[in-house]
């Protein structure tokens, strides 16, 4: 029986991280944790592209057009989203993942998720390089692992 999986020896993939500006403050340490994990994995710094938009309603359409160009084996999505007193969480939140979904099924190109959804900035906190590890560096190796597996699937 085949078994297909893909390695975290980058090669010479290329990769995209799409970073929000809104909760700078967490996101900037999503960021650091997923350029130092692609070193780790022998990604060159000038084959990783990192690009900042406004919130993380904005990341899907700058993810598509990242994906469409054809230089990257995966793009990476990273931002935070707290929960606040209205509804505003669920529709970020929420058309984010889809719209990240989207252009991964649309490009075939791996996008992965890396935006924080938490109930208080403590969670954020945590998640972004304390108690719960660094999840930006969690889906940079991810994103190793979708680069290498892709070509598997051909």
């Amino acid at each position: 029986m085949p078994v297909l999986e893909g390695t975290l020896a980058a090669g010479g993939h290329r990769f995209a991280v799409v970073a929000s500006r809104f909760n700078d403050t967490i996101v900037r340490r999503l960021v650091d944790g997923a350029t130092d994990a692609f070193r780790r994995a022998g990604v060159p710094d000038e084959h990783v592209t990192v690009v900042w938009v406004p919130g993380a309603f904005e990341l899907p359409v700058a993810a598509k057009r990242l994906a469409e160009s054809g230089h990257y084996a995966a793009v990476l999505l990273l931002g935070c989203v707290i929960r606040g007193a209205t509804a505003h969480f669920d529709y970020v939140a929420g058309q984010a993942a889809a719209g990240a979904q989207r252009v991964a099924v649309d490009t075939g190109v791996p996008v992965l998720f890396g935006v924080l959804t938490t109930d208080t900035i403590e969670q954020a906190l945590e998640r972004s390089g304390t108690k719960a590890g660094n999840k930006g560096a969690d889906t940079a190796l991810a994103a190793v692992e979708m680069a290498t597996l892709m070509p598997q699937l051909s």
